[in-house]
């Protein structure tokens, strides 16, 4: 029974992760409605830290040493710190969020190029195809979008998280992978709140709408986002090469773009729609190849 389980959720969690972290960009933009990116990203790991203090404190996991407590600090700092800085400040300098998730989106072609010096993984020329297959739907959903002004700021930033949780993400398979996710975790979002609350004191006015919009975007991030889909990641990461969870990142920007349409009727035309079919058809390629 516990191996059927074990097969049924290694069979959704690719699925279930590429859903719950296209809902972030979105949920983004209602939190944004209420504070400043650095503002509203302490409000968010304040409350993540809370809550896994809580579950920290139920079930007394293993604690790492301090080696361990500086990886996951890193590792936190790469893959919430940064990474979610970029995407926020992205969303609040008007790049629309369809687009907020694009050049993230274009992680798979960095991973993999890492991963194959870093981590020793070897990426097969089939791999490499559907990493540039996926990379050219990137561009289609791309296509016409504006670039400068207040928006190249906000592409900036984008840039920024993209590195970011690139390196996150390969920091945290070759040092993190046997740290307990709960006490791993929590000494990531102690260490990225602390860089969120300096960042608000230094450079915004910290000021919050509490409304319920505000509110319910907050709730989700941290709950959803940030123990749940986080949790799903580092699974992946433990369980699969670098190259193929990178490769999920291929339809986050078609998932967020679809999501975007719907809420906030942001444009969808044929060519970006192309390049969601393109996108998914990529990550089967780079999966497919794997197994062989």
């Amino acid at each position: 029974m516990d191996q059927r389980f074990e097969k049924l959720a290694a069979q959704a969690a690719p699925a279930v992760f590429v859903f719950l972290w296209s809902t972030g960009f979105v949920a983004t933009k209602y939190a944004l409605n209420g504070a400043e990116p650095l503002t509203y990203l302490a409000a968010r790991m304040a409350l993540v830290v809370v809550l896994l203090a809580v579950i920290a404190a139920i079930f007394r996991p293993r604690w790492p040493d301090w080696t361990g407590v500086l990886h996951s600090a890193v590792a936190g700092l790469l893959v919430h710190g940064f990474y979610l800085a970029g995407t926020a400040i992205a969303i609040y300098h008007s790049v629309p969020v369809g687009l907020s998730a694009l050049i993230p989106g274009l992680q798979p072609i960095l991973t993999s190029t890492l991963a194959n010096r870093w981590l020793g993984e070897r990426v097969t020329p089939l791999q490499w195809g559907g990493l540039a297959l996926g990379l050219s739907g990137v561009f289609m959903i791309l296509h016409g979008r504006p670039m400068s002004g207040e928006v190249g700021w906000g592409w900036l930033a984008s840039g920024m998280g993209l590195v970011s949780i690139t390196l996150g993400a390969l920091y945290q398979k070759r040092f993190c992978g046997d740290i307990d996710w709960r006490s791993g975790n929590l000494v990531q979002y102690i260490a990225v709140t602390v860089l969120f609350a300096v960042g608000s004191l230094l450079f915004e006015t910290g000021h919050i709408d509490w409304t319920f919009e505000f509110v319910a975007a907050l709730f989700w991030l941290a709950v959803v986002l940030s123990i749940g889909s986080i949790g799903v990641l580092y699974w992946l990461i433990r369980r699969q090469a670098a190259t193929q969870v990178a490769s999920l990142f291929y339809l986050v920007p078609a998932v967020t773009a679809l999501m975007a349409f719907v809420l906030f009727d942001e444009r969808l035309d044929y060519l970006a729609i192309l390049g969601i079919v393109v996108c998914a058809a990529a990550v089967l390629l780079v999966k497919k190849s794997a197994r062989a």
